[in-house]
């Protein structure tokens, strides 16, 4: 049977719809990745600022790349074995995720990707179940 999937993204989370046949599967992957390093004093204003603190750039961007090359793994592993994957959202993290996926599979079954700024979960649902019935031949 036909997998076909869309997935909204960023360096958030991501919704994965996949659909096989008549059935639909919505899953939600959390990432672990932090925008920002905050001061443990709690508000700016408190404290004097002490370095140690904060957390060094590089170790910072360190750390902020490995969460999202294990985010990113588990979106793949997600959607593995798909046909045709449709991957939309607002930032840079979907056009992360499909550089990381052609180098995987050069031959890719990526079929879109577009800009989309905010959706909740059913528009993003929607989205999807449209896409591929707008893709889908005829069968009369």
């Amino acid at each position: 049977m036909r997998k076909r999937v869309g997935l909204w993204i960023d360096h958030r989370r991501a919704l994965v719809v996949t659909i096989t046949g008549k059935d639909e599967v919505v899953e939600i992957i959390p990432s672990m990745v932090e925008n920002q390093a905050r001061r443990s004093q709690g508000s700016r204003h408190e404290g004097s600022f002490e370095p140690q603190h904060v957390p060094a750039d590089d170790s910072r961007q360190r750390a902020s790349t490995g969460h999202l090359n294990i985010y990113y793994d588990a979106v793949i592993a997600c959607i593995r074995g798909a046909e045709s994957i449709l991957i939309f959202g607002p930032g840079e993290a979907k056009d992360e995720l499909k550089k990381r996926l052609k180098k995987i599979d050069p031959g890719g079954c990526i079929v879109s990707v577009e800009t989309i700024d905010k959706m909740t979960d059913h528009q993003i649902a929607a989205k999807v179940r449209k896409h591929f019935e707008e893709k889908l031949p005829s069968m009369t």
